[in-house]
Order: C-alpha cells, then structure tokens, then sequence
C-alpha cells in the first residue's frame, strides 16, 4: 500500500462533464475518485462518459439521477417510454460495481474500502419516496436505511473506510450557511440525511475497536453558493472528532473565464488512515492549476454534533486560513458571474 493516497472529490455535475475532465484527472496524478452524483436528469450520456473513466472510482447516484423515476411529479414528465428505454437502469448498469449507493467498493492497492450511503437522496428530516426505495432497495424508512449503510460497512475489507452519500449526514450544523444548512424559505434548520448520520454514530465506535479508521465523509447536494445571500460560500469542510466531513458541491464545477474555462475538483490526501491535506482546484483548458484553496486550513472544528433546533446558536471555532485561502475571493466573484444550475 502507498504511504499516501490522493482522492479527487467530484461534486454535482449537473452535465458539466466531458473529455478535458479526464484530462484534468490524470494530470493531477490522483490515485483515486470519488463521484457525489447528480450528474443529470437521468443523463445517460454523461453517465457512460463517467462509467469509462479509467481510473480507480466509485460513485454514488443523487436526487437528479432519479428525476423521473422516484416520483410521481417525475414519472409524469419523463421524456421517455421505460418500457422501451429505461434510462435510470441504464444509468446503473453503466456504472456497476463503481455505483456503491447502499454498497461497497474494496480498494486492496489503496488500503481503502468506500461504503455508500443512501443513493438518490433529496436530503432532510422526512422520508421521501416511499414507494421507490420499498420496491427497488426493501427500505421502508430511516431505520432500515441506516441499517443497510452499517451492515454494508461491517464489510470493509480495508483498514481505511471512506463513506460517500449524494447529501451529508445530519448533525453538522441547522444556519443557512452551515454543511447541510437549509437555506430556501423557510430559512434554516439542519437539512442533513439522519440514517446518514445515525449509521456513522454506529460505525466509528466498531471501526475503533477493529482498528480501522474513519477519516472522511464527503458528498454534495447542497451547493456552496448560497441562495439566501451572496456575500459568503456555505461552510463546505467540517471537522469532527478525527472525521472530516466535505461537501464538494461546489456549482457550477465549470467556470467561464477570460483565460477559457475552468474546472474545479475537491482534493484530499490520506496518510496513516487520516487526512493531511485537501484543496479545491481550479484547472485550465491546458490542465494547469490556476488556483488552489486550501480548504483543511478553513476547517469548521465541531467537538459534538450539534442537535436540531433554530434557539440558540452554537459557537463554532474555525481554524485561522493560510497560504493561498484569500484567492478564494477571486474565485468567489467569478463564481457569481456563471450561472447556478437547476
């Protein structure tokens, strides 16, 4: 196994995929990547695209991937007959193994299991969808959800277990601005998946006494521009205990510039079964990095998860930026000049 592993996060792709990605990614000499999904309305054609990556993946389908699958508002609009083309299945079986959404992936070279969680998720407190996961998972709500991501992980053949979800797990913060934070009328309140969050509470003590760790969560969904104010990035790394939880969605992943386009991927680096670095990176149409954040030095540090609730605001203590954080600026009003996607 090699002293240190580097793991590219891709966030929400919402179609912004295509062959410079690729590109991008072998010229980051990354050993491993990691999809949070929404990477269409069930587009199988940027599905297939991310199925033939060759580099070791795994991936996790969202909210988007089922649009016109999981509900009945969905299946009304869909643009096509399942009878003669099933796109959402297609989309499956073009992943294969790499799809882990209640499953797992064993990456023996890395030392690295990736477990995922619940796929498709729309986040929040109440289940959604009933009918969908009954038929195609057996899940009839959040305890047997929670279930499945545990019973799954118990699995782990490696002694560094990664978790992936399309949304974080709840507990990490009810402001707007925070990880999982609401922030669409009515303002706040912790939009976090709980059989996420209830699985994990399960999980580290069990990988503890195995002496496996658990170094970092990472997922999307909720994107980083905020839809409530444009001043500020939702918070999009916390630290909990010895987890690092990363949100990567930032969106859109595809900027216009005057220097051409730019892509952006979520880094991290893992040694000794934690994390010692990680980097949002921007890259140009030559795969050059343009500009790096240093995101670990920006770190929420959260001693306890935080329970539910808008009274009383819990005070937070942030790690002091350094290095090259304050060109995070730059890149924040360039954000604001491309549009948000659906």
């Amino acid at each position: 196994m090699p002293q240190s592993v580097s793991i590219a996060i891709v966030g929400d792709v919402h179609q912004q995929w295509g062959p410079a990605d690729e590109a991008a990614l072998q010229a980051l000499a990354v050993d491993l990547v990691l999809f949070v999904g929404d990477f269409g309305n069930e587009d199988l054609a940027v599905v297939e695209q991310i199925a033939a990556l060759g580099l070791p993946k795994a991936a996790i389908c969202g909210n988007h991937d089922a649009w016109y699958t999981a509900t009945p508002w969905g299946r009304r609009k869909r643009p096509y007959d399942p009878a003669v083309s099933d796109r959402f299945q297609a989309q499956l079986d073009a992943l294969g193994a790499a799809h882990v959404g209640y499953g797992k992936l064993d990456f023996a070279q890395l030392g690295i299991t990736v477990v995922g969680a619940r796929p498709f998720s729309w986040g929040g407190s109440k289940w959604r969808n009933k009918t969908f996961y009954r038929d195609r998972y057996g899940i009839e709500g959040f305890a047997d959800s929670t279930a499945r991501i545990v019973a799954v992980a118990r699995t782990a053949t490696q002694p560094t277990v990664l978790v992936i979800g399309h949304n974080g797990p709840k507990g990490l913060g009810h402001q707007p601005e925070d990880i999982c934070g609401k922030d669409w009328n009515p303002i706040g309140g912790d939009y976090g998946d709980p059989d996420l969050s209830a699985a994990i509470a399960q999980l580290e003590p069990e990988l503890h006494r195995q002496g496996k760790s658990l170094p970092l969560v990472s997922f999307g969904h909720m994107h980083h521009r905020l839809r409530h104010r444009k001043d500020r990035l939702r918070t999009c790394l916390v630290q909990q205990g010895k987890t690092l939880y990363l949100n990567a969605a930032r969106c859109p992943r595809l900027l216009d510039s005057p220097a051409g386009p730019l892509r952006n991927f979520s880094l991290v680096t893992l040694a000794g079964g934690a994390v010692t670095a990680s980097q949002l990176v921007w890259l140009d149409a030559s795969q050059r990095v343009v500009e790096s954040e240093d995101l670990l030095a920006q770190a929420e540090i959260r001693a306890e998860p935080v329970p539910p609730g808008p009274k009383k605001v819990r005070k937070k203590v942030r790690k002091k930026a350094h290095g090259r954080a304050s060109g995070r600026f730059f890149w924040f009003f360039l954000d604001l000049l491309n549009p948000h996607p659906a």
